[in-house]
């Protein structure tokens, strides 16, 4: 038998250093003509040369295959990229194929393969079967692992591809698992369980990857936190339907992996025809954190107007107005937004033709000449003179029935039967994207509103489930099409309109995946602006997203989505630390509050920038949250202490500041000054802290990280920003 390795690494750093310490590395096994395995991933091997390929048998041998009897079987001991019954895999099928209706088993022989120092591109057939197999597998500069499969039909009928998922192994102390829940106005609520034999899944199978899709869905040591642990993490970057899995049998180590989930016929294959999967995309890392910093600086190489220009603060209509829009009142609250700092001026739902409630009007993509009898241009053009961009928001993938796009294109909308719509969302259907008159009329229906009415920005919502979607046009199911569709739509888009910029909102935060984040510039992380849920929100939205992305909004009090009381200092707390935007009806704002606004807004500015590393400390005390924003070079960060509800502690147990270096000294106060906060303190608090002033105190840097400070002493449900600077 002969074996041997090829060793993919981690690029030379791009001028933004990746935000792992350490480059990945990972190791393939070829043994004879069979498909590789995975032996190894994660940390730089010490002894590793400059070149990956055709290295000799060496102590990666030991770690590679073994075989095991498995009730009469010969059985593969690690998997290979894609383990078939073949090899002997007896575990949940990662490639599910039909041929008239029947399964088929293929066995791959690797025909070819073609290597460079970070990517490894493998080539295997089954000529029995009629199946080609291409795998493709590499490593970014940012230290994540990208891993990709193409399936092609070599045979001389059609096939149905039910299956082809992609996954990685996992190291035998990989024994708990984190991933997401939620729903709406809850999104990526953090959920814990052990790993063990059995197939675990979250699954989504509404067209988007919705509320209650994990983020990522993360393996690692018993115990790991965000700070320490080491932990393997996989998201997969598709905007449709999917799986995040964990895998464990009595034979196998864990495998993590990701795949599209279709329907029977969804992908039908002629002779000659491929399926490509979506990309899977792997971390690593010691704390989540780390694994999580990987994704940030890969989204920031993406765009790199996020570096080129800082994040506009943001002043969203919605909460103000609701579908109640007149053009005097939107103007004085541009003229308002602009006075207290706002760069941005965002139109929510309500511009267009008919369009007084949400049961009416989607899919025409005019403005209406009632409200606005100068379209959109006066407004527009008042924006721009006042220093801001002008946005709007659209849905354009959906269709009210009552529109009169329905009533003169129902062969546009999708329908599990020529008589029957689905279950209506919100009032609403779906467009069949995937239909080129359709695509045609909401692509230049779009493009007209932003040359026509001077928009900069699109905030593109998606308020339905996809469910029971099936195309009128080719009469199969739909999902994988749709969301391939959407992102030609946007990528035209974009083509035809250089520097606009779209916002990614579903429901909220239904629609975050590295797939469409790679064409968007932002995420609504939640509909919900009440703070006190934001916090968990923004934290778990923020193990793939940067913070510079993640839109969060000061919003009225009470909040209009829990009724729940809060002060504006919390309120600003929590929004600063990401994109921040304002919801708020500010012509009923008084002039204290429109002056607070204005100095939070300039301290918004003061510290918004691009590349913070973001540290989520982990704590023994449920009621607090420490999440902190690290300027790239290191030497300046501002931490959020966010007291959720009373503690048994009495004070607060001190909260430690982990990230900081253990050599330097820092010095720490509240950002903005004390008095941002008075309303926040506990008045039975007699705790007098020395650094809670203008001048602050200076504080090594290994007693922050690792003993911790004394907070201040809020009241349950508060926040405050602590500003933390390298002294001299």
């Amino acid at each position: 038998m002969s074996r041997t390795h090829i060793r993919l690494r981690s690029p030379a750093p791009s001028p933004r250093p990746p935000a792992g310490p350490l480059p990945t590395e990972l190791v393939l096994s070829f043994e004879d003509d069979a498909l590789p395995r995975i032996v190894y991933w994660g940390e730089g091997l010490a002894d590793a040369d400059e070149r990956t390929d055709g290295l000799p048998d060496d102590g990666l041998a030991v770690v590679g295959r073994a075989q095991v009897m498995a009730g009469g079987l010969e059985s593969a001991e690690r998997p290979t990229l894609v383990p078939t019954q073949a090899e002997g895999w007896t575990g949940t099928p990662m490639l599910s194929v039909h041929r008239g209706g029947t399964e088929v088993y293929p066995s791959f022989t690797v025909s070819s393969v073609r290597s460079s120092a970070s990517t490894c591109t493998v080539e295997a057939e089954d000529p029995e079967v009629g199946l080609g197999l291409r795998i493709r597998i590499s490593i970014d500069q940012c230290g994540l692992v990208h891993e990709e499969a193409r399936l092609t039909n070599n045979g001389d009928d059609d096939i149905d591809v039910h299956r082809l998922w992609l996954s990685l192994p996992l190291p035998a102390d990989a024994v708990d698992l984190w991933t997401h829940t939620g729903h709406h106005m809850r999104e990526r609520s953090a959920q814990r369980h052990p790993l063990v034999d059995g197939l675990f899944a979250k699954e989504t199978w509404v067209g988007r990857p919705d509320f209650d899709a994990t983020t990522l869905i993360i393996a690692g040591e018993s115990g790991f936190g965000f700070e320490k642990g080491a932990v393997r993490a996989v998201h997969l970057a598709w905007s449709g339907n999917s799986t995040h899995f964990a895998l464990r049998t009595p034979y196998t180590p864990g495998l993590v992996g990701a795949g599209e989930l279709l329907h029977a016929g969804e992908v039908l294959l002629g002779p000659g025809q491929s399926y490509t999967t979506p990309g899977l995309v792997a971390s690593w890392g010691e704390g989540v954190n780390a694994a999580a910093a990987r994704y940030h600086d890969h989204l920031r190489s993406l765009h790199p107007r996020l570096d080129d220009a800082p994040r506009p603060l943001t002043v969203n209509t919605w909460e103000a107005f609701y579908f109640d829009h007149d053009v005097e009142r939107m103007q004085r609250l541009a003229r308002i937004g602009a006075r207290i700092g706002a760069e941005r001026f965002v139109l929510d739902d309500g511009w267009f033709a008919g369009r007084r409630d949400d049961t009416r009007a989607l899919g025409d993509w005019t403005v209406d000449p009632r409200t606005w009898p100068g379209g959109l241009r006066p407004l527009s053009d008042l924006v721009h003179s006042l220093g801001m961009e002008f946005g709007l928001w659209v849905e354009p993938e959906m269709i009210s029935p009552d529109s009169d796009l329905a009533r003169s294109r129902p062969d546009w909308v999708l329908r599990p039967a020529p008589g029957r719509l689905p279950l209506p969302g919100r009032h609403q259907q779906v467009l069949d994207l995937a239909n080129p008159s359709a695509w045609r009329h909401v692509f230049n229906a779009l493009s007209a509103l932003v040359e026509d009415e001077g928009v900069d920005y699109l905030k593109w919502d998606h308020n339905r489930f996809v469910t029971e979607a099936v195309s009128p046009t080719t009469g199969r199911p739909a999902v994988h099409g749709q969301t391939l569709a959407l992102y030609r739509l946007i990528d035209s888009l974009k083509e035809r309109h250089p520097g606009i910029e779209i916002e990614s909102c579903a429901s909220g935060g239904g629609r975050i995946d590295l797939g469409i984040l790679a064409r968007t510039d932002r995420v609504w992380a939640s509909d919900c602006t009440d703070p006190l849920e934001r916090v968990d929100i923004q934290r778990g939205t923020s193990l793939l997203v940067p913070p510079e992305m993640i839109g969060a909004h000061i919003a009225q009090s009470p909040s209009h989505m829990t009724g729940r009381a809060t002060l504006l200092s919390t309120r600003a707390a929590v929004a600063l630390t990401a994109h921040l935007g304002i919801e708020w009806n500010l012509l009923d704002a008084d002039e204290d509050d429109l002056d607070a606004l204005g100095r939070w807004a300039d301290l918004y500015k003061e510290i918004r920038g691009p590349g913070r590393r973001v540290v989520h400390a982990d704590s023994a005390d449920p009621s607090v949250r420490v999440d902190g924003f690290i300027d790239p070079d290191g030497r300046r960060s501002v931490w959020r202490f966010a007291a959720l509800s009373s503690s048994q502690h009495y004070p607060y147990a001190p909260i430690r500041l982990p990230g900081l270096r253990r050599g330097a000294h820092y010095r720490i106060r509240p950002l903005g000054g004390p008095g941002l906060y008075e309303q926040a303190m506990s008045p039975m608090a007699r705790t007098r802290l020395e650094w809670w002033n203008e001048e602050g105190a200076v504080v090594p840097g290994t007693v922050l990280s690792r003993w911790g400070l004394r907070p201040p002493h809020l009241l349950p449900g508060s926040a405050v920003l602590i500003e933390v600077v390298e002294a001299p």
